[in-house]
């Protein structure tokens, strides 16, 4: 761990969520290596009553090369995930860097001081043993009898097993294509924020009425949650303006806020339904983005862009349609324009002939109607060691109404004042308040959630769907939802490059293309459990999940590994191939069943974890020890079925010229 901790840092990494979920899954793995040496120098000890040193020469003998083996695998299981790219990549990456430096060097460990270590340190066992130790001894030898009889019936009618393995692979199929899917989980990260809008020529008083009734609700109806709220009037997200507001709610230390009725969704469920049906403005209560500088707030962000310029109405049109649909939608909740809606304009419309018969320039209007009603920079000025600005405009009494305009005069080329009066007219219209483009096309961006008990996944579909119904406009994501969009289709790239290094390196520890298979076939059964616990759990597929899945795959090959490699070395003294996978079986059960149990009592935590980032360490959690249960159990069932079913089809492979060439002779 000090190694992992030291190598991160060399690289550039810090301490974070990351790499400490990263290092809580190692710890469980580091102690693999380890265990693996001290049980086989024990059992050689034994069972053929030599000395601890010479029980660690054959032992290290035995094992070294499956150690390595099982080294290169989980380091081959995590080092695709570091070449992906975006956001995910950075995810990838750190928790590649704590896992494989961590295995590696546990790997160094096990085989340079450990040994030592047995030969010094371990004794023979004495003849009489206490109670407990003599009951749990009796124990293991009565369950490794059981497995030894279920494998030789398997083995012997292995049809069964076969069928079984296929309907497993096909349900776990089934049960991961129906998986809601979703980028990151969504975290009580300790606060909420509030977007509010009033009807467009809503005065600021109105907006602060509502204000103070939203800071009201949150100061009685949560006060057992709420820290403090801060409110904002004249401003929100979408932009700035005298009808909208914003505030921002901090919750209080998730120890004083325990139980899932006070964490910030249900928070956020019950402000929303509260304020549902508002009679003075929309107010819509989200969480804050799950990675900072990606989007504004929790949910997903999409563009309506129009693709073949069907002008400002026609996307203004398409835009009320969209609200429409997404509000009858049962899969989407919330869903808004972050933009501010059409407001009343004052037009002046400049009569050219009359300026020019005036001697009035284009420019010289512009700066007079700026200076009167906006103002105009003049220059700068220093106060008491401090540079400030002039500006110069109208006094709010000659800007309070259009008819103000009529008594503003506009110098001519001639030297004359002409009034406003005399070259223009005033109509009141509507129009935007701000025009957005995405890609270089008109644009409008949406925000909204899913429904409760929807995945982020679904809810993108959902809102797809409803864009996709009109001709002429298209979408895109940003934000958040971009990078779940992009990531979907990296996840089986994932799996199969991860799939093809554990091939090639067990290709190249067994010097064989046939016998890395045997490691392979198991996987796919191995991850059922990852799979089923999570549906069961009501989980979705992000990031997290497949780090889980990943996981699973590398854990469950190493076991597999173990087994093929003492198969193998029996095989290789000369026994027979049942005979040899039996004995390889059976020598490493007990190694098998300490590693697995190790490794999951070391990620319970994360299952009953509580706080900030709970979400994230439960769905890591419940895949790992989910995928870990299931795929020691059918390892240990399975992969001596596939290794007698390889080997075999070799020998048949390698006999089949001397039987052509024997054919020939006669």
């Amino acid at each position: 761990m000090l190694g992992a901790f030291g190598i991160s840092s060399l690289l550039g990494y810090n301490i974070n969520t990351l790499t400490l979920f990263a290092m809580v899954l190692a710890i469980g793995l580091l102690v693999d290596d380890t265990i693996v040496v001290v049980e086989n120098v024990e059992r050689i000890m034994a069972t053929e009553k030599c000395s601890s040193v010479e029980a660690t020469l054959r032992s290290m003998a035995e094992i070294t090369s499956a150690l390595v083996g099982i080294a290169l695998v989980l380091s081959a299981v995590f080092i695709p995930m570091a070449f992906f790219g975006g956001s995910v990549g950075i995810i990838y990456r750190q928790f590649t860097v704590t896992i494989v430096s961590s295995m590696m060097l546990s790997a160094l460990v096990a085989l340079t001081l450990t040994p030592p270590l047995c030969a010094h340190l371990l004794k023979a066992v004495p003849h009489q043993q206490g109670r407990f130790f003599t009951w749990l001894n009796q124990g293991i030898e009565k369950n490794q009898m059981a497995y030894l009889n279920l494998l030789q019936r398997s083995i012997s009618r292995p049809i069964r097993l076969y069928i079984l393995a296929f309907i497993l692979v096909l349900f776990t199929v089934g049960v991961y294509l129906k998986l809601p899917t979703s980028f990151l989980p969504e975290e009580d990260q300790g606060s909420v924020m509030v977007q509010f809008a009033l009807p467009v020529g809503s005065p600021i008083t109105q907006t602060q009425v509502v204000g103070d009734e939203i800071t009201q609700y949150f100061l009685k109806e949560e006060k057992e949650n709420l820290n403090v709220i801060f409110m904002v009037t004249g401003r929100n997200n979408a932009g700035s303006g005298q009808n909208v507001g914003m505030a921002f709610a901090e919750l209080k230390h998730w120890d004083r806020r325990s139980g899932k009725h006070n964490s910030a969704q249900s928070i956020i469920s019950r402000a929303n339904q509260y304020f549902k049906n508002h009679l003075l403005a929309s107010i819509n209560i989200t969480a804050p983005p799950t990675v900072r500088g990606l989007g504004q707030s929790s949910g997903f962000e999409v563009w309506l862009q129009d693709q073949e310029a069907n002008g400002y109405d026609a996307l203004l049109y398409t835009q009320r349609q969209v609200l429409n649909l997404a509000a009858n939608n049962a899969s989407l909740a919330a869903v808004r324009i972050n933009s501010l809606d059409e407001k009343a304009q004052l037009r002046v419309e400049i009569n050219r002939q009359k300026a020019q018969a005036q001697g009035l320039e284009q420019i010289d209007i512009n700066s007079t109607l700026s200076a009167a009603w906006g103002g105009i920079y003049i220059n700068d000025f220093i106060d008491r060691g401090r540079v400030k600005r002039v500006y110069m405009q109208s006094d709010a009494d000659w800007r309070t109404s259009p008819e103000d305009i009529s008594a503003w005069h506009v110098r001519g080329s001639n030297d004359l004042m002409a009034s406003f009066d005399s070259f223009s007219t005033l109509h009141w219209t509507t129009g935007p308040q701000m025009l957005q483009r995405f890609n270089g096309l008109s644009s409008v961006q949406f925000q909204g959630n899913a429904a409760e008990g929807v995945s982020s996944g679904s809810a993108m579909d959902a809102i797809e769907e409803v864009i996709t119904k009109f001709d002429g406009f298209g979408l895109q994501w940003s934000g958040l939802s971009y990078q779940e969009q992009s990531s979907s289709g990296q996840t089986l790239w994932i799996y199969l490059a991860t799939s093809v290094f554990i091939f090639l390196c067990l290709a190249a520890l067994y010097e064989s293309w046939a016998i890395p298979l045997a490691v392979l076939f198991i996987i796919p059964l191995a991850i059922s459990g990852a799979v089923f616990a999570t549906g069961i759990s009501g989980l979705t597929n992000d990031i997290y999940f497949q780090v889980g899945m990943l996981t699973t795959m590398g854990l469950s090959a190493k076991n597999a590994i173990l087994i093929v490699e003492f198969a193998q070395a029996q095989y290789q003294s000369g026994k027979e191939i049942v005979a040899a996978t039996l004995e390889g079986a059976s020598l490493r059960l007990r190694p098998i069943m300490m590693t697995s149990l190790a490794f999951v009592a070391g990620v319970i935590p994360l299952v009953l974890s509580t706080g900030a980032g709970a979400s994230s360490r439960h769905e890591i959690g419940v895949a790992v020890i989910g995928g870990m249960l299931s795929g020691t159990l059918l390892t240990l069932l399975f992969v001596p079925l596939f290794f007698i079913v390889i080997r075999r089809g070799i020998e048949r492979m390698a006999n089949a010229p001397v039987l052509i060439e024997s054919e020939k002779e006669k």
